[in-house]
């Protein structure tokens, strides 16, 4: 679906672009965007390589145990089938982490490992169970406390205060990590009855 919209939205730019005219800024515009997306790309590899390696480093060091123990009063009560010292719960924590750390990327493998860690728990193949729903959630609407990819895109366009941003930053993550919470288990209260 996403590649229908996104074809779509070519079409019509380029139409739009024919119909006003615009060709010579559309051209200039596809060569310059092709440079900095490369550009960008380059910058945003280099924080993502750093962030991972430090992940790398706490889960080999033993730092991952110990924060799914710093977290777990926290989480124990949105995923309580789950063995605190299992690997599901401290995936789940890295990602948390690595999201609470701003860095969203680094957290995608954990995310990814948390979730297929969540399907062999789970009794029913075809149907997500309520821990994965709420670990979508919270990875969907996390908290963020050091925007670190934001800061990073700022610092690269020009910001001469990249971390400026991180006060309106805590307010609105928290806002939508405790609407998103509160939603998905009101709904999964509604659906046991």
């Amino acid at each position: 679906m996403l590649n229908y919209i996104w074809s779509g939205l070519i079409i019509i730019s380029v139409v739009c672009s024919i119909f006003f005219g615009n060709t010579n800024d559309l051209s200039k515009a596809l060569i310059d965007s092709g440079a900095s997306s490369i550009q960008l790309i380059l910058t945003m590899a280099g924080i993502m390589c750093l962030w991972s390696g430090i992940m790398k480093i706490a889960i080999e060091s033993g730092f991952t145990e110990l924060i799914a123990k710093l977290f777990s009063p926290l989480l124990r009560p949105l995923f309580p089938k789950l063995d605190k010292k299992g690997s599901a719960f401290q995936s789940i924590t890295m990602n948390i982490t690595a999201n609470l750390l701003g860095i969203g990327n680094a957290a995608t493998p954990f995310g990814l490992k948390a979730m297929e860690q969540l399907h062999t728990l789970n009794n029913r193949s075809d149907t997500a169970s309520n821990e994965m729903i709420i670990f979508v959630v919270m990875n969907t609407a996390s908290l963020q406390l050091i925007p670190t990819t934001l800061a990073t895109l700022r610092q690269s366009y020009g910001s001469s205060a990249p971390f400026e941003i991180i006060a309106p930053v805590w307010i609105s993550s928290a806002i939508s990590l405790a609407v998103a919470l509160i939603i998905a288990c009101t709904l999964n209260i509604k659906q046991k009855r």
